[in-house]
């Protein structure tokens, strides 16, 4: 039975606008992890991160900035998909995508693993064919197969670029992948390790529109152990709010935050971590031009 006497609590992230007409971005809960290939269970992340949420506040001393105010989001829910069906779930997340481009907002998907960025960027591109990608991750998902399969969370930055001008491609995090992989993020310069570098990497993408895709094992475990493929030696909370600071200002057109398996954490940090994460990178979409 509804009630209308006493206030309800929706699981919608935080601070959300009431109608998508007034809003600028669109958040889409993508809870999927058919080709996850360590530990299952990043299905469970949207609705985490959207419980969670309403732990933190609006307002960000770092960006001196306020959700809702600085930047207007509507939480458009989860997408449903069919259990074991990959292929009917990457067309259900492209369709909404271009569904969202075409109202005139912006995608923000939270996932989910990896994969669900693929059928993302692939409406993106329709729209912006000069597209930029910004990643951060622990893994360089640059394998032209995993286990002799093409479309993969271990292969899904891969099949991104080959969609964009890979000079327009700039990674940040990553630290674990194979020979191939690191030989080639060498020869096309997309791998950054080190702050005082920021500004080259955001030349790389000034002048374009820009997705953002961050997985959220960019994080040293020992902050975020609640991901499926954790990785040691990654960022601290402190490094990648440093990391977001220096793209301020980019035309930024969507944007994602994924891998995060919230049952792998029983103390609920990973989960509080991941939701502020999200809060983080919306504060960054905001100083978008």
């Amino acid at each position: 039975m509804f009630l209308k006497s006493a206030p309800v609590m929706y699981p919608s992230w935080m601070g959300v606008e009431e109608t998508p007409e007034t809003a600028d971005w669109v958040i889409v809960g993508l809870p999927y992890d058919g080709t996850t290939s360590f530990r299952p269970g990043t299905r469970f992340g949207p609705a985490s991160i959207r419980e969670a949420s309403w732990g933190l506040e609006t307002y960000s001393p770092l960006w001196h900035r306020e959700l809702g105010e600085d930047i207007r989001y509507f939480d458009g829910g989860d997408l449903e998909f069919p259990m074991g069906n990959r292929e009917e779930t990457l067309n259900r997340i492209y369709n909404a995508t271009k569904e969202v481009i075409a109202s005139g907002k912006k995608w923000f998907g939270i996932g989910g693993e990896h994969l669900v960025t693929l059928p993302t960027i692939q409406a993106m591109v329709e729209k912006y064919p000069d597209l930029a990608i910004l990643h951060f991750d622990a893994h360089a998902d640059l394998r032209q197969d995993y286990l002799g399969e093409p479309l993969s969370h271990a292969t899904v930055l891969r099949r991104c670029v080959e969609l964009i001008d890979p000079k327009h491609f700039v990674q940040v995090g990553i630290r674990s992948g194979t020979r191939e992989e690191f030989e080639w993020m060498q020869e096309t310069g997309c791998w950054f390790t080190d702050i005082n570098n920021a500004p080259i990497a955001k030349q790389k993408l000034e002048g374009r529109p820009v997705f953002l895709t961050l997985d959220l094992d960019v994080l040293d475990p020992s902050i975020l152990p609640g991901t499926g493929t954790p990785e040691p030696g990654g960022l601290t909370f402190r490094e990648l709010q440093t990391w977001l600071k220096t793209f301020e200002g980019l035309n930024f057109v969507g944007a994602d935050v994924v891998e995060l398996s919230p049952h792998y954490d029983s103390s609920g940090v990973s989960t509080v971590v991941g939701a502020k994460t999200v809060r983080e990178v919306l504060m960054l979409l905001s100083t978008s031009v």
